[in-house]
């Protein structure tokens, strides 16, 4: 049985401790972007042509490994860690599942990659060093997020704050000084990923002495095994209706229209992934670990959860609204200025991703509350819904049919949230 409420927090109080946690990761979520944008900018003007592509194509294929252990096993630590006390023996048996589990995911991606490198990493002219190091590069960015995630568990946003700002300023200085030195995009973004993955080196040192990586004893339980078992699952569904569905959906549009105008797309996209990073990194590090703690006091959780929906649904819009008032400034200062031609683009884009951020926000309580099989069938109809929406909507309205399809996916999608979440909004 759970404890029953204690007295909620006044709005106030629980609006305050939300901005308080926002402001705290402010630091690293401006780092994370101006890492990102500085990334962007080298591969678009040093990095030739195909560069941005390249780009895209690299960090696609970073996701396709790392999807289950940050969407799967990270998830499900910070649910499991956030209530518990370091170095208890719960405590320790989550961690060690947790750090098992990323072993396992870094083996299965070393075999992957070993077994199919050509329609991976063929595009990359790569040779068996590369790919070795690739692999450690992987198991490091990995560990990395993991030993992150603990910490945020522990509600250490401090730290995170100062790991966030080192990784997201050695990524791009790498870039930077392999494309300075005349060396190729492949061994650039290579040494993008392992300078992020040495922020695990740090990282350890920070956590240990907080006393967040107590030492592991005797076998993995069987039972935290499952626990975050559950989680993987809901990250493969990620994986499959969402890193893959974006994967083809590139593809398609290359079949269709072409390199050139895909391009354009692609840089609407890249601007998307920027501020979608933003707000997933004050989500996961404000948001979602609050929702975790939260779990078994349902009335407080519904007015944490309407709290911040009220809060960010017009901050959003302001936001985004902005950027679309400063296309035409935006896009060439980002990129190049052939890419102001995406200016088209852009309203369809930002009105797709306001509805998917406030579906997000609901779309977390399905995971704090572990709603594997229900999460699992929600991605699903969601992917289904986009391939259905873009058969229609591509020969009708062209290129501008991507962005609009995603804007009636998630559209729909918000509005099955809000009436499936009804009671764990209003706490009825």
């Amino acid at each position: 049985m759970t404890a029953p409420d204690a007295q909620p927090e006044p709005r106030a109080a629980v609006l305050g401790r939300f901005l308080r946690g926002s402001a705290g990761s402010g630091v690293a979520v401006a780092a994370r972007t101006a890492g990102a944008l500085l990334l962007n900018k080298l591969l678009a003007v040093y990095g030739g042509a195909g560069g941005l592509t390249l780009l895209a194509h690299f960090q696609n294929l970073m996701a396709l490994f790392t999807t289950l252990p940050n969407d799967g096993v990270h998830v499900g630590t910070v649910k499991y860690l956030a209530p518990l006390r370091p170095g208890s023996g719960r405590y320790r048996s989550w961690l060690g599942a947790g750090l098992a589990l990323n072993g396992l995911a870094v083996v299965l991606s070393a075999g992957l990659l070993l077994l199919f490198p050509g329609p991976l990493v063929g595009v990359f002219g790569a040779g068996a060093g590369w790919l070795g190091l690739f692999v450690m590069g992987l198991g490091l960015l990995i560990g990395n997020a993991w030993v992150v995630t603990v910490l945020l568990a522990a509600g250490r946003l401090r730290a995170y704050v100062g790991l966030t700002v080192l990784l997201s300023a050695l990524g791009p200085a790498a870039v930077g000084a392999v494309l300075y030195r005349g060396g190729s995009v492949a061994v650039a973004l290579l040494a993008y990923l392992l300078a992020q993955g040495l922020t695990l080196l740090p990282a350890v040192w920070v956590a240990g002495r907080a006393g967040l990586l107590p030492r592991l004893r005797g076998r993995v339980s069987r039972v935290t095994l499952r626990g975050l078992g559950r989680f993987l699952l809901m990250a493969l569904s990620v994986l499959l209706f969402s890193k893959a569905v974006d994967f083809s959906l590139r593809e398609l549009l290359i079949r269709q229209f072409g390199l050139a105008a895909t391009d354009l797309w692609q840089a609407v996209a890249k601007l998307s992934d920027n501020y979608t990073m933003v707000f997933s990194a004050v989500m996961s590090s404000v948001y979602y670990p609050r929702l975790a703690a939260l779990s078994s006091r349902p009335l407080e959780r519904a007015r944490f959860v309407r709290t911040v929906l009220a809060l960010l649904a017009p901050v959003l819009a302001v936001g985004l609204g902005l950027l679309w008032l400063l296309r035409g400034w935006l896009l060439p200062l980002l990129f190049e200025p052939r890419f102001a031609a995406a200016g088209f683009l852009l309203a369809p884009q930002l009105l797709a991703d306001w509805l998917k951020f406030l579906t997000w926000l609901l779309l977390f309580l399905l995971t704090a509350q572990a709603r594997v099989g229900r999460y699992v069938a929600v991605q699903a109809v969601s992917a289904a819904a986009l391939g259905g929406l873009l058969v229609v909507l591509l020969p009708r309205f062209g290129l501008v049919g991507a962005p609009l399809a995603q804007a009636v996916r998630y559209g729909l999608l918000l509005g099955w949230c809000l009436w499936y979440f009804r009671r764990e909004i209003w706490g009825k």
